[in-house]
């Protein structure tokens, strides 16, 4: 290809895609369908300004599906994985199986030999990855039952293509295509006997999950410590690409593969960098894989035999849904969850290209069947969209659980310097003191059965979802000074966060954190206040610990400030280094040592046995009350006024 005409077809593509998706949104129909129609629109059948190449590209384009699984598996811990091995192997098994024998029993009532109708029904019983998790994830139904039933059998079927490709060979029913033979037989696999193929691909497993344990962090550490992004993100693109390229010299799905590779990285602390540089490439690659596919579209096979075309597509669907939704009843999925999960999954998949040309090589399938039905598959890939918003639209409203109405947010009828979101027992601590010493503020609380609570208390709390652009600005997050977090989760303090650092740039940010690793993310995002919520208790707890033990109650009280001002100075430093886990590690136990040297030297300081600040009278008194609001405590594990 010329220069001049590869950047025409670089320019015809983008130029479709970004005038059809943002049209395609615009009428609600979603990313998926509007590639799909700009494929339609620029191949050979509409304005026809990309030719056969458009089947050539979705073989380039299929990297982008890999390259989602890649950023799925980054999203999956391995207990998240572990939890789902029922509906992967329980319910993605039974899926394949049923779907493939039915499909293979209506294609020998058709005259196809058994040979013929077992390869056709395993390739139709594969579904979508691609564009079903694209589809459910910009729905947000990813995360609902429906979502991770539908996620749980993809996954099956990324597996189960391994087997269906070791099983095509022996199907063979004529002569292979040599060429195309040929050049498949280029895999390190190629002429071994079964078991060493056998060996080879648990090899190759074992390789990608022991190179993520112990070679890549490393790896990435190197790189990260070189401070350069561009390079990072070409080790990002060099990772998915050599795992891909190993799964296929030894024969697995490279999506399987770098699937595996992100979970293995899914705990690492360059999971969100990896995330974040994949992200723009495994957009754009599927982008293009749907124009492809769009684009791949034979119309004039369509027009010339429509009632075969439409009936098979009609076919594959009708089967696939009934299986389906039977399936997700046994599985007691609800009725709305069971409907989801049958819409989104009765199209073909994109490995289906992959299949029936492989099919084709090893002499399994004839062109006069592979026709029709790589047709039927790009329009039922084309429907899905379409079938998802009939269940938006149509199913769910009249046949889905209805939903329980939610309460409205509360009307706010005042402004005050201070707004508390989240009034459980952090945020709840934090605005009785600040109301104990005439500081009013706003309480913002989304559990409606705690407001109610505490308006029975004689608290003035306001239901709502602090998150909400409209309600913080009706609290008076505009003239307000203060923001204090204390939400039920860290997703949500998050979210809160980007929100008031995004419309009110001007609040300081005071939140709660639950951890290390929570803190982390909230000094990323902008808040410099951040506070722990076990560390202060911890401390305090240290220092009781000390005074039972015979330390005096100042020392003890100054070694618990000093471990909390310290561990403070270590989290603002560590944050400095939290992409380098090596460097990070190294400062840690720099801080440890610093801290342990500056606590024994506090220690033998003589000189603080006494402090002129802690005057025996107030101390008594303090003590005097403590000890009415606290029971009895046995004999030596007091503090007396001795302690001055």
């Amino acid at each position: 290809m010329s220069g001049e005409n590869w950047l025409f077809q670089a320019f015809v593509y983008l130029a479709a895609a970004v005038v059809a998706v943002p049209l395609a949104k615009r009428f609600g129909l979603g990313s998926v369908l509007g590639y799909l129609l700009a494929g339609v629109a620029i191949g050979p059948f509409g304005l026809g300004f990309v030719g056969q190449e458009g089947e050539d590209l979705i073989h380039v384009a299929e990297f982008g599906v890999v390259m989602m699984l890649f950023v799925v598996g980054l999203e999956l811990e391995p207990a998240l994985l572990w939890r789902l091995r029922g509906p992967i192997f329980a319910l993605g098994g039974l899926q394949v199986m049923v779907t493939a024998f039915l499909a293979a029993a209506a294609a020998l009532a058709l005259g196809l030999l058994w040979q013929e109708a077992l390869a056709v029904g395993l390739i139709l019983s594969l579904s979508s990855t691609a564009i079903v998790l694209q589809t459910l994830n910009e729905k947000g139904l990813l995360r609902g039952e429906g979502g991770q039933s539908s996620f749980a059998v993809l996954l099956f079927q990324d597996i189960a293509v391994i087997p269906m490709l070791a099983v095509f060979p022996l199907l063979a029913t004529h002569g292979a295509d040599h060429d195309a033979a040929s050049h498949a037989a280029t895999t390190w696999t190629a002429g071994m006997p079964p078991w060493a193929q056998t060996l080879a691909v648990l090899g190759a497993v074992a390789a990608v999950v022991l190179a993520g344990r112990f070679l890549i962090r490393p790896a990435l550490s190197a790189i990260a410590r070189t401070r350069l992004r561009e390079l990072f993100t070409a080790a990002a693109l060099l990772l998915v690409i050599g795992i891909a390229l190993l799964m296929t010299q030894v024969g697995l799905s490279p999506a399987l593969g770098t699937f595996l590779a992100g979970v293995v990285l899914a705990n690492s602390e360059y999971r969100h960098e990896l995330e974040s540089d994949i992200e723009p490439f495994k957009g754009l690659l599927l982008g293009l894989f749907f124009i492809a596919v769009g684009a791949s579209i034979d119309f004039a096979l369509i027009v010339a035999q429509p009632l075969l075309i439409a009936g098979l597509v009609l076919a594959i669907v009708a089967l696939k849904f009934g299986v389906l939704f039977v399936l997700a009843r046994l599985f007691r999925l609800s009725f709305d969850q069971s409907m989801l999960f049958a819409f989104a999954l009765p199209q073909v998949g994109e490995f289906a290209f992959v299949l029936f040309s492989f099919a084709s090589q090893e002499g399994v399938l004839g062109a006069t069947i592979t026709g029709p039905l790589v047709a039927a598959v790009a329009l039922s890939m084309a429907l899905t969209p379409l079938l998802l918003l009939v269940n938006e639209r149509l199913v769910q409203p009249r046949f889905g659980t209805p939903r329980q109405t939610e309460r409205e947010p509360d009307a706010i009828d005042e402004h005050h310097p201070v707004i508390i979101a989240g009034f459980g027992g952090f945020g709840s601590t934090v605005g009785r003191l600040l109301k104990a010493n005439g500081v009013p503020t706003t309480v913002l609380e989304y559990d409606s059965d705690r407001v109610d609570l505490l308006r029975r208390l004689g608290l003035k709390v306001f239901y709502g979802d602090a998150s909400r652009y409209d309600l913080l600005a009706s609290a008076g997050a505009g003239e307000a000074r203060l923001l204090v977090l204390a939400l039920d989760t860290p997703e949500r303090t998050l979210e809160l966060v980007h929100t008031a650092r995004r419309h009110f740039p001007h609040l300081q940010i005071l939140a709660r954190a639950f951890d290390w690793g929570d803190a982390l993310e909230l000094r990323a995002a902008g808040v410099d206040h951040v506070y722990r919520e076990s560390l202060d208790t911890a401390a305090r707890a240290g220092a009781d610990a000390m005074r039972l033990l015979g330390s005096r109650a100042y020392r003890a009280v100054r070694a618990a400030q000093t471990f909390v001002h310290h561990d403070e100075a270590a989290l603002d430093e560590l944050y400095q280094h939290r992409h380098d886990f090596s460097v990070y590690l190294s400062e840690a136990r720099r801080r440890i040592e610093n801290l342990e040297r500056i606590m024994l030297a506090d220690r033998e300081d003589r000189s603080l046995e006494h402090d002129a600040g802690w005057d025996a009278e107030s101390l008594r008194e303090e003590v005097r009350s403590i000890g009415m609001s606290r029971a009895p405590t046995a004999p030596g594990g007091g503090v007396s006024g001795q302690d001055t």
